[in-house]
């Protein structure tokens, strides 16, 4: 990874690193599709055969059909596409968790105010303790938060700021027990590449994940997994050839399985770099022993950070993934990244909670940990 090169990074959750395969996976296909001709029948075979295996492989990582599944350019179109193509109708109400990323909310405002839906909010980021009481508390505020005309549930797997994990399973059993049975949108920025998705993705109605982060692929490249009863009942909002069964005509139907949220031309090159470096991620063991590497390394972080005077990690117990939050006496969360980038170790701030994040990935090392919580401690103001 030669972004990895001289440097300290903990910022997965922004962007992961590419791998050199990956990179040379993308300029191969880049090689090839200019070697075959870019529009020739010679290229076709090439382009039907990388999006396929790759469709393929992340249904064996979300665990659902590759009917199910729709690329997109990034985890927000894939939230709004579906979002915005369901039936809606004046008085509606969505309740969101207090949690989700600003871009989601915006466009779940824009939707309210087009349709005259009401926005409601479910408190999750106080949600702190371990995972057993946080599941309890989650569902039971579910329970009370639900209204008979709510129609959209909105709830992140990993939260992206407090790194708290969702129960996103049992919320979608508690969802199909409501009268109305509400949609459940699922932002997993954080999660493919990070935590076992499998039966979370199953589970949800929209669940929509990125390349680009803790799967270390490239931008530009994401996926959602879609129910068979959204796909039943939304309809496409932005379209294009890729909507359509029989992509030379304007007339013919649109795809019967996900694709019909597919819109146009992608950069099929980023299809075999993300590929590769789903590839690269397997060669390193099943999700749950990834994860629990991830862990080790969270966890031994936020153990060093709670016993640094003048840090506080957000979560009381270790992280049940690679995100560890945490707020700092003295310095704002803006300048001591800033200080800590000068360094070249590399975090970032959030604004909601006002705090500083670090995240940890196979890939990073105790020897990283230790550098990280020894420039902290010569830039927090000690007591």
């Amino acid at each position: 990874m030669p972004a990895l090169a001289n440097k300290t990074y903990f910022n997965y959750g922004g962007q992961g690193p590419l791998p050199t395969p990956s990179l040379e996976a993308i300029t191969d296909c880049w090689r090839q599709i200019q070697e075959l001709g870019p529009f020739t029948g010679e290229v076709w075979p090439l382009v039907e055969r990388t999006m396929a295996a790759l469709r393929q492989r992340l249904a064996g990582w979300m665990g659902v059909s590759p009917a199910r599944l729709a690329f997109t350019e990034n985890v927000t179109s894939g939230c709004v596409l579906p979002l915005w193509g369901l039936p809606w109708r004046a008085g509606d109400q969505l309740l969101l968790s207090d949690c989700e990323h600003p871009g989601v909310v915006a466009a779940c405002r824009e939707l309210a105010r087009r349709h005259r839906l009401e926005l409601h909010e479910l408190v999750v980021r106080d949600l702190v303790q371990d995972q057993e009481a946080t599941d309890a508390a989650l569902l039971e505020r579910l329970e009370g938060a639900l209204r008979p005309r709510t129609r959209l549930v909105v709830l992140s797997h990993l939260l992206w700021n407090t790194g708290q994990l969702m129960p996103i399973t049992r919320v979608a059993e508690q969802l199909r027990g409501h009268a109305n049975q509400p949609w459940l949108l699922v932002d997993a920025a954080q999660c493919l590449g990070s935590i076992p998705v499998a039966e979370a993705a199953a589970a949800a109605d929209i669940y929509a994940c990125t390349g680009h982060k803790w799967c270390c692929g490239p931008e530009g490249l994401g996926v959602v997994a879609l129910s068979e009863r959204l796909l039943a009942e939304a309809r496409p909002t932005l379209i294009g050839w890729r909507s359509l069964g029989h992509e030379g005509s304007a007339e013919s139907a649109f795809h019967a399985d996900a694709r019909r949220f597919e819109v146009a031309t992608s950069c099929l090159p980023l299809f075999a770099g993300l590929n590769r470096s789903l590839e690269l991620l397997e060669a390193e063991g099943e999700a749950e022993q990834r994860l629990e590497r991830i862990c080790a390394l969270a966890g031994r972080l936020w153990r060093l950070l709670a016993h640094l005077p003048g840090v506080e990690p957000l979560l009381q117990v270790p992280p049940p993934a690679g995100l560890v939050s945490f707020t700092v006496d003295g310095p704002t969360p803006e300048a001591l990244v800033q200080s800590l980038g000068a360094r070249r170790i590399w975090l970032r701030s959030l604004d909601d909670p006002h705090c500083v994040r670090a995240c940890s990935h196979i890939t990073t090392t105790d020897g990283e940990l230790d550098q990280l919580v020894a420039a902290l401690a010569e830039l927090i103001p000690q007591p």
